[in-house]
């Protein structure tokens, strides 16, 4: 009988994890290192950036004095029904590669997700997705190894052990306990933008209070008027006027942009979203998805304000995409590899102009085809879509005396207050009773309320939104009771003069 020579294996196993939207599953990645011909494989339903993890894993290796064995060596990314994509993998292959040969000690990486991407020189780069790999370790009592750069944005998560290196060699000699790093400390993103004052929009005192009343009460609103009248203007206020993010929401709204990839700093975002996409934007930019399933403008506006200018230049179907978020606060992402819900609880503010030119009803500046300029250019927004605007208005023109003469306004400040006031009035309510509780309103409101909903034909959803403004409106004024003067206000906002 012939008797084989014992073939010498060598195993390893690291964690990490894959992302299915803001959520994570375990992935183990499993190193064989046994005799035969030289080859390094990757298998479990990897994609085209995770097969070339061996290029740069190699190339890392050496950059460093490291040589793989000539030997065949196989990679398996468990589960194998999970899609694996990302350059995140590198770290975990590199660290699964040196433990298998005996560099590293298993133990000193036993007990951390690790995520990372690798430089040909040995670097370790930033990768998206941090801060949610990081929650998965503190719900798993887990540490985690991660790039430096990604170090303040892994803070965030409590009572978490975090390994921040700028490079492999910095991290080997951590990992052998010849050098050790600091644990990196929780940071603050600055501001990505600074909302303007409230104080240098001129006139519009019916804008300014339609504003002050959404920020109140967190309802869409639509601005219609002419080119010029100041409707970016005032949409771009909005977000100064609503409270800061709490700290869930702040966790929340890290995560989706640290996904997304748009969170390079590190750190944690402490301001309210606010996204303008172009009307030209695709669905997939909107609604998000694309090879990877990443959350679009909906998702990332989510805790914050999205604006659409220019409405009526949107598609119709990336407008209707638009439905089911602003009624569920999420939205589903659905491909062929991917089923991936977002989070979506967004403030929604639109404006267009009345017509294509802009000038419908202008005495002055005349449509020549009124009114069914006007009439064809609105239909190009579904009826459905219109219902769920709380609030449209009309923003007029104004003139160049006004612009001249007229002094200051109020400021973000002293609007801010009355908006942080009334939801605090909100929040006294009892938790259990609806928002828009048709028990609260008067006598009076309640005949007034009858009577538009004769005249105007109000859908159930178109009911309940004028309630719920005119609850807002009573917060402001620290009102127990919705009044007939509420309703009245509420229903002036509905009233859509240039789209009737």
């Amino acid at each position: 009988m012939i008797q084989k020579d014992r073939v010498p294996q060598m195993h390893a196993s690291i964690k990490t994890v894959a992302f299915r939207g803001i959520d994570t599953i375990p992935v183990e990645v499993q190193v064989h290192v046994a005799n035969g011909l030289p080859a390094m494989a990757i298998v479990g339903l990897a994609d085209k950036a995770v097969a070339e993890s061996r290029e740069r894993v190699r190339a890392a290796l050496a950059s460093i004095g490291l040589a793989l064995p000539p030997k065949r060596i196989a990679i398996n990314l468990a589960p194998a029904d999970v899609v694996k994509e990302g350059a995140h993998y590198d770290l975990p292959i590199a660290l699964g590669l040196l433990v298998a040969i005996g560099t590293v000690p298993a133990d000193a990486v036993d007990g951390a997700f690790v995520l990372g991407e690798l430089s040909l020189h040995g670097g370790i780069e930033p990768v998206s997705g941090v801060l949610p790999a990081a929650m998965a370790a503190v719900g798993a009592g887990m540490d985690l190894i991660c790039p430096q750069a990604c170090g303040p944005e892994a803070a965030w998560a409590s009572d978490l052990g975090i390994v921040a290196a700028p490079d492999l060699m910095s991290l080997l000699n951590h990992l052998r306990g010849s050098q050790m790093l600091a644990p990196p400390g929780p940071e603050l993103l600055p501001a990505a933008h600074q909302a303007p004052d409230m104080s240098d929009l001129k006139g519009q005192e019916t804008a300014r209070r339609v504003l002050e009343i959404a920020a109140a009460g967190q309802h869409n609103l639509l601005l219609v008027g002419p080119p010029g009248a100041g409707k970016s203007m005032l949409a771009a206020r909005l977000p100064g006027l609503l409270p800061p993010l709490s700290p869930r929401e702040a966790l929340d709204v890290t995560m989706l942009h640290s996904v997304a990839g748009q969170l390079p700093a590190g750190g944690l975002i402490q301001t309210r979203p606010f996204r303008d996409p172009h009307h030209s934007a695709s669905m997939a930019a909107l609604v998000g998805g694309g090879a990877r399933a990443r959350p679009g403008e909906i998702s990332l506006a989510h805790g914050g304000v999205l604006f659409l200018d220019e409405l009526a230049e949107f598609t119709r179907p990336v407008l209707d995409a638009l439905r089911q978020p602003l009624e569920t606060g999420q939205i589903v992402v659905a491909r062929a590899n991917h089923h991936v819900t977002y989070p979506a609880r967004f403030q929604l503010v639109a404006a267009m102009n009345p017509c294509r030119c802009g000038y419908l009803g202008d005495p002055a500046r005349a449509c020549t085809r009124a009114p069914d300029c006007g009439r064809n250019y609105c239909a190009r927004i579904s009826g459905p879509m219109i219902d769920r605007f709380d609030m449209i208005i009309e923003v007029p023109e104004v003139s160049g005396s006004l612009l001249l003469h007229n002094a200051p306004g109020e400021p973000t400040v002293s609007v801010a207050r009355r908006v942080a006031a009334a939801r605090d009035f909100a929040g006294e309510r009892d938790p259990e009773a609806p928002v828009d509780a048709a028990s609260d309103i008067s006598g009076d409101g309640r005949a007034l309320l009858e009577k538009a909903i004769e005249t105007q034909s109000l859908s159930a959803r178109g009911f309940h939104r004028i309630l719920r403004v005119a609850r807002t409106i009573a917060d402001l004024e620290r009102s127990d009771g919705i009044e007939r003067r509420h309703l009245a206000e509420a229903l002036a906002y509905r009233a859509m003069p240039l789209l009737a």
